[in-house]
This record gives structure tokens, sequence and C-alpha cells, in this order.
């Protein structure tokens, strides 16, 4: 059969468009039910290519969404890691730039992780400076929880009133782990602690007393300029300069006096009387030695609330049974009461005190005559004190 009786046969159109004629009988049913062959094998040829299609693209969907998903679920560890990692958040970094950090020590999987967590937290605003124990391989949030302020590496030292400079830097030293002459270096080496200009140069009576929280990196140096730095909010708080000058005095001499007040006192609330006791000996005319033995005590290194007869020979300007006037500067670091009572003595004319009863409570009590003193003299020998 040739293309013309096969065209013939399928009804087709010739060149023209023209409908061909069909031979002479052939029925219009048999043409009916080839239409209906006809019309079925265009309906799924088209279906079946769908199908084929979708199931292309479903299958490249699903791929891709894995794919997706792996680029927008970063690398995680999970549980709560092993080891110890001590990182370090500086001033002013990041949330990012903490990220990338602990990644790089292998605390967790991926910077991204960290990322999410403490977004997802709401943290990423919260992170401050410090040292921080960590672990290694931790899942992001559970890193997260651990850097919070309350897990900060830090060293607590309490600092207390009327520590020599000597037992302050023995007391950090204790305190940090660090050797206690890099601390005696920084206390010589005042340049970089912001001193006053009347401490002259000396640290003695400048390192507040107070407590105090330190990093594990902070060196010795920051240590002792933090509490300059707090007395000098104390200076200004009280303001000593102001003070002293009405009073006649230089805020040297005003911290000397409180320094000497703090060793002196046994309760806060002799130091105004104790205060005014200093004044009034150095304001008699012909001034009147301070006959301070705390001050003999300090340039013998020794911690004794009287000094013998042998001690007070010393040739030390500290010492004020010799020497006239103050000493040449403060014999502790005393406390904000301390000061206080320097720049706000009691009003009275007293020129002796005594501890009467050095062993029940640090009671002192003052007296304005020699006879006077002689008597409470006597009665701190018969409670144990003053040599007796």
């Amino acid at each position: 059969m040739n293309d013309l009786d096969l065209n013939t046969l399928l009804g087709a159109e010739d060149d023209e468009g023209r409908a061909r004629r069909r031979p002479r009988g052939s029925s219009k049913r048999g043409g009916r039910r080839r239409r209906r062959r006809r019309n079925r094998g265009g309906f799924i040829a088209p279906l079946l290519a769908f199908v084929v299609l979708a199931g292309i693209i479903g299958g490249g969907g699903y791929y891709g969404y894995l794919w997706l998903s792996d680029a927008l679920v970063p690398d995680d560890y999970t549980g709560q890691g092993s080891g110890e990692v001590v990182v370090e958040i500086k001033d002013g970094q990041s949330a990012s730039e903490v990220a990338q950090e602990l990644e790089r020590q292998g605390v967790v999987a991926s910077a991204k992780a960290f990322i999410n967590a403490i977004g997802n937290a709401n943290k990423s605003g919260s992170l401050q400076p410090g040292s921080y124990k960590l672990r290694k391989r931790m899942a992001a949030a559970q890193a997260v929880s651990m850097l919070g302020p309350e897990n900060r590496l830090l060293a607590r030292v309490t600092i207390k009133e009327g520590l020599r400079l000597s037992d302050t830097l023995n007391t950090l030293a204790k305190a940090t782990g660090k050797p206690v002459k890099e601390f005696t270096a920084a206390a010589k080496d005042v340049g970089d602690l912001d001193l006053p200009p009347y401490a002259k140069k000396n640290l003695e009576g400048y390192a507040f007393p107070a407590t105090y929280e330190f990093q594990p990196k902070t060196t010795p140096t920051q240590m002792l300029a933090a509490m300059v730095k707090r007395f000098n909010q104390t200076a200004e708080t009280m303001d000593l300069a102001g003070g002293a000058k009405a009073l006649g005095y230089t805020p040297h001499q005003i911290m000397t006096i409180a320094s000497i007040v703090q060793a002196e006192a046994g309760r806060a609330e002799d130091m105004p009387k104790i205060a005014r006791v200093i004044y009034n000996r150095l304001e008699l005319k012909p001034p009147m030695n301070l006959k301070m033995d705390s001050t003999v005590m300090y340039a013998l290194g020794k911690y004794r609330t009287y000094a013998t007869h042998a001690e007070l020979e010393t040739p030390s300007r500290y010492n004020t049974y010799k020497y006239a006037g103050l000493p040449p500067g403060p014999i502790s670091n005393p406390g904000d009461h301390a000061i206080e009572a320097a720049l706000n003595p009691a009003k009275g004319p007293w020129l002796f005190f005594v501890a009467t009863d050095p062993n029940g409570g640090g009671v002192t009590e003052f007296a304005t005559t020699e006879a006077e003193r002689q008597a409470l003299l006597a009665k701190c020998t018969r409670n144990g004190g003053c040599g007796g």
C-alpha cells in the first residue's frame, strides 16, 4: 500500500486542506470508532509526558530540598560536650566574632549554629566581656547558656580597710594566684596607675579598700589601677581637695591623718574623736608631738597597739614620738569612714585617747589632761592591754 492509499484510509487532508473522499462502501460507524481510538491516543501521550515531567521536577525538588536543608541547617553538636576550654570575650566583640572563636577552639561545630542559637535565645546583644569555662563539642544552645555573666571566671578579692600596702599586695597575690613580686613591681612603677598628683608617687594610702572582681587575664598593674580609680571616685564624691583646703591641709596630709585614724580606731563611731585629737595636738602652740604607736609600728613593719621603749627610739621619720608633725605619708589604706572623719572631725578639747578594753570590742576612751590619761592607761593595763 502506497502513501496515498494510507492517507486515504486515514481520512487525511490533501495539500490544500480538503478532506479526501473516503472509498465507497466505508461506513460512518467505522469512521467514528477510528476517531475515538485516535482521540484516546492523543490524550494519553500528553498525560504520560506530564507524569514523566512531574516526576523529574518532583525528584529534583526533593533532592533540591535536601541540598537546601543542608545549607540552611548548619552543623551542630549534641549534648554538653567534654573536656575544658577557656574562652575570652573581648570588649566590643560581636556575636559573630565570638561564634568564629568558638568554632576555632572546637567548642561548637559551626559559627552559624551558634549565631542561630544565640538569636533564638534573644541574647545576641547581651554577651559580656570576660573569660568563660566551656567544653569542646558542645551543642550551640548549650554554649549560649554558659556564656551568661554569672558564669564568668572572676577572682573575687576583698581588701579590708586599714591594710598596709604590703598586706594588700599579698592579699591580691593569694586571691589571683599571681606572684606577689609582680604586684610589688607594679606598685613601685606607678606611672600607669593614675595616682593623683598629691600622692607623691607613693601608692600607700591610695589602694582603696573594697571588694573587687578581676578576670584571669587582668594584670597586677590593671588591678592596682582599678583600686586607685576607686579611690579617685571616693575622693571626688567626698570633695577631698576642697575639704582639705578648708581645714588648711593638703589632700595628702588628710589621707595621712585618715590612715592614722583607721589604724588607731577600734570602732567607726570613735573615728571623728580620734581625728580631733590629732588636729588638737598638731594645732597646739607650740605643737605637740602626735606620739602615735601605730606610726612606729609601721616604721618597724610590726603589728601591735603599743610600742616598747626600745622601739620608740627608731630613727624613722614615721616615729611620731621623736619627730613633730605628721609622718611623711599614710601608714595604711583607709576606708571612707576614716577619710570622712579626717575631713569632719568631732568638736572637743581632747588630747589623748586610750583603747581601754582592747580585747572586748575595741572601746576607746578620751581624755583632756595628763591625769585623765594616766587613769585610762591604768584601766587599759588592768584589762590586759597597754603592755600590762
